[in-house]
């Protein structure tokens, strides 16, 4: 707490809106209790007032210390705080080097240490300031029971409960952000739409359904985690946005049409190695950013220019072939379509093996 009110000496803020997040939440609330002229309100994500709704066992305690003595900075307990992104090989990497960044094995096990002492529930009636509780429903990180105690226990403590189970704030999305905003400033901001310029890229495998049924669930299953972490290696490489996956093949974005297509040959070349057929399209044009997701007419033109593909063909919009006009990519002409949904017929290219 000493730290806490230096650096708000140190910068000349009087009071200030205090935000903890898991273990800092703990902070934060005691801080508030002991500082009320120092604190204007307190904000606590995914936070606890006793250790055991972090790690209630000793067994799970023993499993965390024998990863930070024998795997910190690896990344590998990205799966502990984001299950949902466990896959996700660039954020593993993240990951890795936060852990070597942020203390030593012997730091953050002395750390975690201390953390198990961790009961705050004796003081929590003393917070007498405004304060928001956010924790995500089913966190599986800390428990929602956590969340739960600290709202019964501080007076007047509004407790607000989102779905969702990966710890980290920032994968949370936008509706903690808006939480928040509305707790400090006491409204909201409308939603801003923004609209870009990007190349939009589908991938689709050809025929799944009739693949998945030949291989069977656990062969299939096999083959579907090759393909996505081939098609995650290759946006990586040529510095694509992955939007979403499709169960079955990948919606991503471009900065620049001549590098999507280098990818989409990329992913073509590497899936037909491991014997999965996909059929891709892609198209320029403006987009709409919405949270985690694109939206507007060129998705959709994008979408089903894929779709009229086959096997191992990466198809273009002529506006795609227009704008990398002397980049030395070559195009077949695949003809004119009516894509469904979209008005007059589209000149369709395929780039060229």
């Amino acid at each position: 707490m000493d730290d806490l009110r230096a650096v708000m000496d140190a910068v000349k803020i009087e009071r200030a809106a205090q935000f903890g997040i898991s273990e800092g939440g703990s902070l934060a609330t005691l801080f508030a209790a002991s500082h009320p002229e120092r604190s204007q309100s307190l904000i606590v994500y995914g936070g606890f007032a006793r250790f055991l709704h972090w790690i209630p066992t000793d067994e799970g305690f023993d499993a965390l210390i024998s990863y930070i003595d024998e795997h910190w900075g690896s990344g590998e307990s990205l799966p502990w705080f984001a299950p949902s992104w466990a896959n996700d090989a660039a954020l593993r990497q993240w990951w890795g080097k936060f852990e070597r960044l942020g203390a030593s094995p012997s730091a953050a096990i002395a750390l975690m240490r201390m953390n198990r002492e961790i009961d705050i529930s004796g003081i929590l009636h003393s917070v007498k300031i405004p304060t928001l509780i956010i924790h995500l429903t089913d966190d599986t990180l800390v428990s929602v029971e956590g969340g739960r105690e600290l709202a019964a226990g501080i007076p007047g403590a509004r407790l607000v409960e989102i779905p969702g189970k990966d710890h980290l704030p920032f994968l949370a999305g936008d509706m903690v952000l808006a939480e928040i905003e509305e707790f400090v400033t006491g409204s909201r901001s409308s939603a801003v739409v923004d609209r870009v310029l990007a190349t939009v890229v589908f991938t689709d495998i050809v025929d799944s359904t009739k693949r998945a049924e030949a291989k069977g669930d656990l062969a299939w299953r096999d083959l579907l985690d090759a393909h996505n972490k081939t098609v995650r290696q290759e946006l990586s490489r040529f510095r694509g946005k992955e939007v979403k996956s499709l169960g079955d093949g990948f919606l991503a974005t471009f900065d620049g049409p001549a590098r999507a297509i280098h990818c989409a040959n990329a992913i073509r070349d590497s899936l037909h190695q491991l014997g999965v057929p996909v059929r891709i399209g892609v198209h320029t044009g403006e987009v709409e950013l919405a949270e985690d997701d694109v939206r507007g007419i060129a998705v959709h033109i994008a979408s089903r220019v894929a779709h009229i593909g086959g096997p191992d063909d990466v198809l273009v919009s002529r506006t795609v072939k227009d704008l990398v006009a002397g980049s030395g990519i070559k195009f077949e002409d695949f003809g004119t379509h009516i894509l469904k949904g979209i008005p007059e017929g589209w000149q369709v290219f395929r780039a060229a093996t």
